[in-house]
């Protein structure tokens, strides 16, 4: 008992841990994965900025930012200066120096991205792709070699929308991150697509997995093991107290024998000896024999189920063939039937078991004395067993008075009884099925209750069927 009890706390904590485990690594990776996807974001939007300043294209109002510093974009490892307008219009150099002169005086005045929170090598990690309306390359304005083709469908929608950013995937299954824009000038390219290659970002989160799922597994191991010395160590003061109560239950069972069978030994020679006109007497010794023989019985449960709780029942199972074997039950019992007007009855049996044979008589008579004691005059009682997929069903049937809904859960409760009064006048300590249950489980069986109030019970006992 306490074992499976260990083995379920142990369980327990080393869930609470994997849930521990699983949201620190979560939440671990979820940010890493975050902090990518928003650097490459925004280092495209950045580069985008960039790129529609060196065109000398307007910039999208979507793509200005807080800060409006034309001057230098501030880059984390230094001083990045913007780039010149790939297009200048073609005049002579005193006309160039008063343009450019006139064009960088009102852009100070407009917006433009600030990269500080944006590192430069993640910029130049960015390919530019200058598309025409059929998104054809016009020009390769990258400093470093590519083989990555123009995605139209992206460009389709920029074109339709103003802008789109999707993630993609190249035709080696590469991932890959783009930002296309449509270009507002009416000359030069229609539209400018721009792309960041995240095999990088992609093999960084599968070496970060990896390692969480390393220390992960390593974790568990080493808190599976924690678990089960702490369980082991909760649980000691409660197996101690257990194992001190079922040694006390057993001690005290095996004292009481002695005393009691003394005891009815006793009423037994002074009942014989009384004269028979001495009824009073007689009756006072006869209430001694009837305690006597409830005390005793009440020992031999409080023993059993010591037994049961402690696992130290030793079961003989074996073969029981059930038709033979009912058969006898039904006529022990037909005769106890007979005196109180109940019929006791055989239907159809068949099928072979593997159990105690002892054990497996005390679980049916337990059944069949609850059935006798429910069942008024004229009543009928039945038992019937048939094969069940790999198991056997043994079925107790009685045309007693039943049991409220309310009560059947707890029926298998011990020392519960449905009706206290009745239950103390019959000698019924409410044992019984609670050791009928014991035993059957320790057949490796199940047993059940159906039962309506007013129309019958009926037992059902499940065990195991042997095979040749």
């Amino acid at each position: 008992m306490f074992r499976g009890l260990r083995v379920r706390l142990s369980l327990l904590y080393a869930l609470a841990a994997f849930v521990l485990v699983a949201l620190v690594s979560g939440g671990a990776y979820l940010v890493v994965a975050g902090y990518f996807w928003n650097v490459t974001d925004l280092a495209l939007r950045h580069k985008m900025a960039h790129e529609f300043h060196a065109l000398n294209a307007p910039l999208p109002p979507d793509l200005v930012p807080a800060d409006r510093d034309w001057s230098v974009v501030r880059g984390e490892v230094g001083l990045v200066p913007l780039p010149k307008p790939r297009t200048p219009a073609r005049r002579d150099d005193h006309e160039d120096d008063d343009e450019s002169h006139e064009q960088r005086q009102p852009a100070a005045e407009h917006d433009t991205p600030d990269t500080s929170a944006v590192d430069a090598a993640e910029l130049a990690a960015i390919i530019v792709l200058p598309l025409d309306a059929s998104g054809r390359l016009l020009f390769n304005p990258n400093s470093v070699a590519w083989s990555l083709s123009p995605d139209r469908a992206a460009l389709q929608s920029a074109l339709a929308n103003g802008s789109d950013l999707r993630t993609g995937v190249t035709p080696d299954g590469s991932r890959v991150r783009l930002l296309t824009y449509r270009v507002t000038r009416s000359d030069g390219p229609v539209a400018l697509q721009l792309a960041r290659d995240l095999s990088d970002q992609d093999q960084v989160l599968h070496q970060l997995t990896s390692g969480l799922l390393g220390l992960g597994a390593i974790g568990m191991a080493l808190v599976g093991v924690a678990s089960w010395w702490l369980a082991g160590r909760a649980l000691r003061p409660a197996q101690d107290a257990w194992e001190r109560q079922q040694r006390f239950i057993a001690s005290a069972s095996h004292e009481l024998r002695t005393p009691l069978t003394l005891i009815r030994a006793t009423a037994e020679v002074a009942m014989r000896a009384l004269p028979s006109e001495q009824t009073d007497q007689r009756a006072l010794m006869s209430d001694v024999l009837t305690e006597s023989d409830h005390m005793r019985r009440l020992v031999d449960d409080l023993l059993i189920l010591s037994r049961l709780d402690s696992d130290r029942l030793t079961l003989n199972s074996k073969a029981v063939d059930l038709p033979v074997f009912l058969a006898m039950i039904q006529r022990q019992v037909a005769r106890v039937g007979e005196q109180r007007g109940i019929s006791v009855e055989l239907e159809r049996v068949c099928g072979t078991v593997l159990a105690d044979e002892e054990r497996l008589q005390q679980v049916l008579l337990i059944a069949l004395d609850n059935a006798l004691r429910h069942t008024p005059t004229g009543g009928r009682i039945t038992l019937a067993a048939g094969p069940r997929s790999h198991d056997v069903l043994i079925r107790i049937t009685d045309t007693g008075s039943g049991i409220a809904p309310e009560h059947l859960p707890h029926v298998f409760e011990r020392f519960y009884r449905v009706d206290p009064a009745r239950g103390r006048e019959n000698g019924n300590a409410g044992l019984g099925l609670s050791i009928a249950q014991g035993l059957v489980r320790a057949m490796g069986g199940q047993i059940a209750l159906e039962s309506f109030p007013g129309v019958g019970t009926t037992v059902c006992v499940t065990l195991p069927q042997a095979h040749a």
